[in-house]
């Protein structure tokens, strides 16, 4: 079994999930490919000390791209949405000045 830090590899913040975030209190974090939706809730519940209702989740497939002559491909990641408990709030700015 992975570690919390190795499962949630980062947040995402973006105006739609900041929109998700105010209206459901759903919050969305890449995620390890590996990793299941209750490896996912565990790793939230431990790290930000708060109460997971429901997790989703999806793969992103990774979009070709091209530079002049050369084509490349990005790679495939796995995007989770966890919804959180009433009144429970994961705040990612604290200490920023």
């Amino acid at each position: 079994m992975m570690d919390a830090n190795d499962i949630l590899i980062r947040p995402l913040l973006t105006e739609k999930m900041t929109n998700l975030q105010e209206r459901y209190n759903q919050y969305a974090f890449e995620v390890h490919r590996a990793a299941n939706k209750i490896e996912i809730k565990k790793a939230v519940e431990e790290r930000f000390g708060v109460k997971v209702t429901k997790v989703r989740t999806m793969i992103v497939r990774g979009k070709k791209r091209r530079m002049g002559r050369f084509e490349g491909k990005r790679a495939a990641w796995k995007k989770a949405i966890v919804t959180l408990q009433e009144g429970d709030v994961i705040d990612f700015v604290t200490g920023v000045s």
